[in-house]
């Protein structure tokens, strides 16, 4: 039985929690609009830097959270790092339940204490401090407050006043204090569609964002980083990990870096310079000097992470990465520098942002990336070497790397550069097949699949796999829409000269026709139908955002049983648009033989909101003829 309370006793017993209680904390105070689209509300989220010096800065941060549902707990993470030159002055949290109750408390003493890098690591000096909490139910409120004070001021905490999609942000501050006055620069990203209030003096600088509601991410849309409100610092005179530096443009940057980071890391012992000079004796053309001592890096290498003291910045000795067989990022291609030097090939040490798709700011100049590759000019043409990677082929960077800014460092000074973009048509997959079906609906193919640029990215760690994982794959993800499927023979070939990849397989697909008394039907594209239909949008509010693009073109001879004949062929159909282009025919070779080629291409690129509807329009109609059927009837 559901017995009725009245609101004048609900109110009374709501009152009472909150008078006993801190009512900021509770989450009943969130305003409604807060809550759409948002799995966490940021209700006060302060940060206050203090440089006190060139090598002495102090950081403040007080968060309170509230997290709605399990989606949310990605922005109550607990946790502070540390290093050598990095003191926790103080740390604390505690959890509220949705009344404002507290629930939990945690003093500096309760949290657990751990390396802050990964098992891959050799050794590192980098800490955190942080607390595992698992909540017991939602919505709880998180309020996380911490102080750190630290020599290195190469890095000033940004402001980043919203931290990515459904997330809303009630109160948001970023104080920065410079007694001294120490000359700094900063930058103002996405300011303009943002109700910031900013104060500014000689010696203070405040931001403050407030009752911004939640973005929903839309599907293709850009990133989030492309249109949040955030600023940038970085002082003209600072102090790294006992390195102090000056510069206030890239150029100097790079110069600064060379000089201090990069000076005397390149020594190698005589005995791996004779190596080299065998190595490449006769060879007269750079490139191909570079190729084999890139492979002979590979060949003696492996990666892992080596982080201590300035070593976050710095790279191994090259003597010392060649002694022990590894090193990091910074180390792999500072010792691959090294060895191309003795080959007489120049090359420049590259600092990039990998994986997600950033670019290093050419207008705002710090320290910036996460990543280090290699660069070697070649006449405008650059070639572009990823040195962690054992199996990446020569001059090929893949997604992790590709297309964006990044700062080539050369003892003249730091220079901007981009990376090149695999887009379009130069992400290549070429499928050509022939399909044998017999009269139970029973097919068996031999098909022959070659991949070229992301598309070549995606593949060519196949080959080392074993033959009953690979069969998994191509069961489980690539034809997974295509039951009873069976591999039963592969040859792949990896071609790391002209980067492309092969598979050659043989193929079996039980009851894949539908065969009845009246008709024996079946899909054409039995090994690529794209039908996913992109998700519609009353109204969309982001841009759309086709990142890379690519070119697919299927060709299959399709063998029909003897017993059987077409009925009716579809028309060919060619349909192109903004976003890229489709074209599929089938036609008749013989009375029992079957020619059908489709080719898509998509085109990178980004589009206003208003145009999604066209893209999706598209797609739709091109999903539509990914399932073309063919009709036969009995002769």
């Amino acid at each position: 039985m559901i017995k009725y309370i009245s609101p004048t006793l609900l109110l009374l017993f709501l009152c009472t929690t909150f008078y006993s209680q801190d009512i900021n904390y509770s989450a009943l105070l969130i305003p409604v609009e807060l809550k759409e689209n948002a799995n966490a509300v940021v209700r006060d989220n302060s940060v206050e830097i203090t440089i006190e010096d060139v090598n002495k800065m102090t950081v403040k941060k007080r968060k309170v959270v509230t997290v709605l549902n399990k989606l949310g707990d990605v922005d109550a993470v607990i946790s502070e790092s540390y290093d050598q030159d990095t003191k926790i002055n103080d740390l604390s949290a505690k959890i509220y339940d949705a009344f404002g109750n507290e629930i939990k408390k945690y003093s500096k003493r309760k949290f657990e204490d751990i390396s802050a890098v990964s098992g891959g690591t050799l050794y590192s000096d980098s800490r955190v401090k942080y607390i595992d909490y698992t909540p017991v139910s939602y919505p709880y409120t998180l309020v996380f407050e911490s102080e750190y004070e630290t020599e290195t001021t190469g890095f000033i905490p940004w402001f980043f006043p919203v931290n990515g999609y459904f997330v809303s942000v009630q109160k948001s501050s970023f104080t920065f204090k410079n007694p001294k006055e120490i000359p700094f620069r900063k930058k103002e990203v996405n300011f303009e569609n943002y109700t910031i209030k900013t104060t500014n003096s000689p010696s203070e600088l405040t931001y403050v964002l407030e009752n911004e509601k939640a973005l929903k991410y839309e599907n293709s849309s850009v990133h989030y980083r492309e249109i949040l409100p955030k600023a940038i610092f970085a002082l003209d005179k600072f102090y790294l990990k006992g390195v102090y530096g000056e510069y206030a443009n890239w150029s100097e940057f790079g110069k600064w870096m060379n000089e201090k980071l990069l000076t005397d890391r390149d020594i190698l012992e005589e005995s791996t310079k004779l190596k080299i000079r065998k190595l490449v004796e006769g060879v007269e053309d750079p490139i191909e000097r570079a190729k084999l001592v890139y492979q002979f890096m590979q060949n003696k290498t492996r990666y892992i992470s080596v982080q201590v003291g300035i070593g976050g910045w710095e790279p191994i000795a090259a003597n010392l990465v060649d002694e022990v067989g590894y090193g990091d990022c910074k180390g792999l291609t500072n010792y691959t520098k090294a060895l191309m030097d003795v080959a007489d090939v120049k090359s420049y040490y590259t600092i990039v942002y990998a994986d997600e798709k950033r670019d290093i700011d050419k207008e705002f100049s710090s320290i910036q990336g996460n990543h280090i590759i290699l660069n070697i000019p070649n006449k405008g043409n650059d070639i572009w070497l990823e040195c962690t990677n054992q199996t990446m082929p020569f001059n090929f960077l893949g997604d992790f790397t590709e297309d964006r800014n990044v700062l080539v460092v050369t003892p003249e000074g730091g220079i901007i550069k981009r990376t090149p973009a695999y887009k379009n048509e130069k992400n290549l997959q070429i499928t050509k097949a022939t399909i044998n079906f017999d009269e139970a609906g029973n097919l068996k193919a031999t098909l022959k699949r070659t991949s070229e640029g992301i598309q070549y990215d995606d593949k060519f760690g196949y080959d080392t796999f074993s033959d009953e994982e690979l069969t998994k794959i191509y069961k489980s993800n690539v034809w997974s829409y295509n039951n009873n499927l069976e591999v039963a023979e592969m040859v792949i070939n990896n071609d790391k000269d002209s980067i492309k990849f092969t598979e050659n397989l043989k193929i079996n697909i039980s009851d894949f026709a539908t065969v009845n008394e009246k008709e024996y039907l079946f899909r054409v594209n039995v090994f690529n139908a794209i039908n996913q239909v992109p998700k519609r949008y009353r109204k969309r509010k982001l841009p759309l955002q086709i990142v890379r693009g690519y070119q697919d073109i299927d060709e299959y001879i399709i063998k029909i049983p003897k017993e059987y004949a077409v009925e009716y062929l579809p028309e060919k159909k060619e349909i192109k648009t903004q976003f890229g282009s489709y074209e599929m025919s089938i036609s008749k070779l013989d009375e029992n033989t079957l020619y059908y080629k489709r080719t898509i291409i998509i085109l990178a690129g980004t589009h206003p909101k208003e145009e999604y509807e066209k893209y999706r329009s598209f797609r739709r109609t091109t999903a539509k003829l990914e399932n073309q059927r063919i009709a036969l009837i009995k002769k």
